[in-house]
């Protein structure tokens, strides 16, 4: 069966590819090669940042995750990152005309505050960073980071860089990963791993993405209305 898209998650070079044949050429006697065909650019995208069996839980149990409610005391932050292209990685299917976007949705004292941004040629995992990045320094210009805080994110990229160590292993090679490569993103790592010391009772949890969570559900369509913006300015 032909698939629309091909997924790399461990090769020659990892990423989203159109054809078999670019894909082959990743995986070919590449030693424990994994890779996947999918028809939605979406699924494709989710397993790569999230391969199956290619990350060890950050538990042996997985602790039940609290879920909103209008009466809670903590701080609420939904955050969420996309791309209109065909990669997560520079020089992979990402145009420089390519729109991308984060937003995040902040929920505290019956209030809430949302703000969206976006950019033309960056990738799906460097909007997921940035909305959290950004979800962080508003709480901290208005004081608010030392309060109980839920943060709700659909990125494993994000939130196995911070509960699986990959962060901290980074900062100690200097910004390398595991195979002597340079970070992605690394200047946007370099203000997670200075802000987040900045927060004693951040509790960071997982939901499906464009499902049933209703705050991921609004950052979701608040990025693609940015993006849609930025596409009609640019016509």
């Amino acid at each position: 069966m032909a698939y629309q898209y091909y997924v790399v998650a461990h090769g020659r070079k990892t990423g989203i590819y159109h054809s078999w044949n670019d894909c082959l050429q990743q995986v070919k006697g590449y030693p424990k090669a994994r890779y996947k065909g999918f028809n939605d650019i979406a699924a494709a995208q989710d397993w790569l940042n999230n391969p199956v069996n290619s990350f060890k839980p950050a538990t042996k149990k997985t602790a039940v995750q609290p879920i909103y409610s209008a009466t809670s005391q903590s701080i609420w932050i939904w955050t969420d990152g996309g791309s209109r292209n065909h990669g997560n990685r520079l020089g992979q299917h990402v145009k420089k005309n390519d729109p991308a976007a984060w937003a995040f949705l902040i929920k505290y004292a019956g209030k809430q505050h949302a703000a969206s941004a976006g950019e033309f040629g960056a990738t799906n995992n460097r909007m997921e960073i940035m909305a959290f990045l950004q979800a962080l320094q508003y709480l901290v210009q208005r004081n608010l980071n030392q309060q109980q805080i839920q943060a709700v994110l659909d990125s494993r990229y994000v939130l196995n860089a911070i509960q699986l160590g990959w962060l901290k292993n980074w900062q100690k090679r200097n910004w390398k990963t595991a195979n002597n490569q340079p970070v992605a993103n690394q200047e946007l790592w370099q203000q997670v791993a200075e802000i987040l010391p900045k927060f004693s009772k951040l509790n960071l949890q997982w939901t499906k993405g464009h499902a049933t969570d209703q705050g991921n559900v609004f950052v979701d369509n608040l990025l693609n209305q940015t993006m849609d913006k930025m596409e009609a300015a640019n016509l």
